[in-house]
């Protein structure tokens, strides 16, 4: 009994608690603001005033979160813009007062200062017939009252964001590994990964597998996630996230001016 144990600690402190450890160490050695007040949460300038571009678009960004958290997890949200909108929605969950907010920052703000990845972002006729979807998943969130928003395991802003992920999976799309509560499930769960293109078993978020084309290879052991990608090769690291070939996000960078 005693190897077998041996060998389940070592892959436990191999893939989740070494990782996590360097990535503590190393975000520790650089400077974060002290305090909310304190961040920058400002418009990084990537989407334009929505009356200047009249197409649907559907968005997702996720960005590092601050303080502590910095080391686990990243944070993520929703935004969109029917077509010839005037405004653009964002929708998000957070940890103070009412989780669920809408248009609480600017639509591609940084997250503590953090400049944010694009996860998604659909464009024209897609977006178009995608946004209903979104809307109903954001409509129908479970976790939206006072007192529901937990920080670990869950249910948390991407308990939120997969929520979505799950209920529009023609998105293609998967939060990264470090998207801590992204798994969290109020029951033990056996099915079809949020994509619809694997399957999964897990246990309130708190352990898991899944294996997916689109989620990869995870394993999660009390939130963290390691694994692989199998789309675009890569590996899943707790704190780091996704370290290999370009997957397709990027970070949201201000948009070219045109030529006039």
């Amino acid at each position: 009994m005693r190897r077998p144990t041996r060998k389940v600690l070592t892959a436990i402190l191999a893939l989740f608690v070494f990782p996590l450890a360097i990535h503590a160490a190393l975000y520790a050695s650089r400077e974060h603001p002290a305090s909310y007040r304190d961040a920058d949460w400002s418009s990084v300038g990537m989407l334009p005033a929505p009356s200047s571009e009249r197409e649907a678009r559907l968005l997702i960004f996720t960005g590092r979160t601050g303080r502590w958290k910095g080391i686990f997890a990243v944070h993520s949200w929703v935004v969109f813009k029917p077509e010839n909108a005037t405004a653009w929605s964002r929708y998000d969950v957070v940890g103070w007062g009412q989780p669920l907010r809408s248009n609480g920052w600017a639509p591609d703000g940084r997250w503590f200062g953090n400049t944010p990845r694009v996860l998604v972002d659909l464009r024209g006729a897609q977006a178009s017939a995608l946004i209903p979807k979104v809307r109903a998943a954001i409509d129908s969130y479970s976790y939206r009252d006072f007192g529901d928003y937990r920080i670990w395991p869950g249910p948390n802003s991407n308990t939120f964001t997969a929520a979505v992920l799950r209920a529009v999976p023609e998105l293609g799309a998967t939060l990264p590994p470090n998207a801590l509560g992204k798994d969290f499930r109020d029951h033990p769960y056996i099915g079809l990964t949020d994509s619809r293109t694997g399957f999964e078993a897990s246990l309130w978020g708190l352990l898991g597998v899944k294996v997916g084309w689109v989620e990869g290879v995870e394993l999660n052991f009390l939130g963290a996630v390691a694994g692989l990608d199998l789309r675009h090769p890569a590996v899943k690291l707790p704190g780091f996230g996704r370290l290999g070939i370009d997957d397709g996000t990027a970070l949201a960078s201000p948009t070219p001016a045109k030529l006039q």
